[in-house]
């Protein structure tokens, strides 16, 4: 058992020093809504008094549905995490992207689920300014999520393309 072991033991206790300082000292404050329907591993979609609005997560990019099998999974997962579900929604500097999407952090159950969906490997940490809030935290779970091999990070099956380059390679009528 010799050299490994230790190694291994090492390992597992940073990792529950990141998990515990991750977890300390953060409690959502804002908006609370209920998730109707998830469209893609980074963007939901709620109802409120003026109609239909898109929300689109802070500091991550989920692949794009089209990258099988990552996109699908990437949806698929947010959707049993938050869809139909109640959930709390924190802001940061900039309101919306470019899109008309409002940016959010979104909570459920004390949780962070962007950044949830970093530590599975479900979606990319892609920091932008001025949002900035959280860019640790997810630096954090992406690079746990990368050494422990989960999701687009699985050496069997790793994702090959960004999002971003994935949607270059596209002819434009699908874009």
């Amino acid at each position: 058992m010799g050299q490994w072991w230790v190694c291994l033991r090492q390992l597992n206790w940073v990792w529950g020093l990141l998990a515990i300082s991750g977890c300390q000292g953060t409690s959502p404050h804002g908006t609370s809504v209920q998730v109707q329907r998830v469209l893609s591993g980074q963007t939901v979609e709620i109802v409120t008094h003026q109609g239909r609005e898109q929300l689109r997560l802070i500091g991550i990019e989920a692949p794009d549905v089209r990258q099988y099998p990552w996109g699908r999974d990437a949806r698929q997962q947010l959707a049993a995490w938050v869809e139909s579900q109640p959930v709390v929604l924190e802001f940061d500097v900039e309101p919306r992207d470019r899109f008309h999407r409002r940016l959010v952090y979104v909570w459920r159950s004390g949780q962070l689920v962007n950044e949830q969906l970093v530590a599975q490997g479900y979606a990319l940490v892609v920091p932008r300014s001025p949002n900035t809030q959280y860019d640790q935290r997810l630096a954090r779970a992406q690079e746990r999520a990368r050494i422990l091999g989960l999701g687009i990070w699985n050496p069997q099956q790793p994702m090959r393309q960004t999002p971003a380059e994935f949607r270059r390679q596209l002819p434009s009528q699908y874009k």
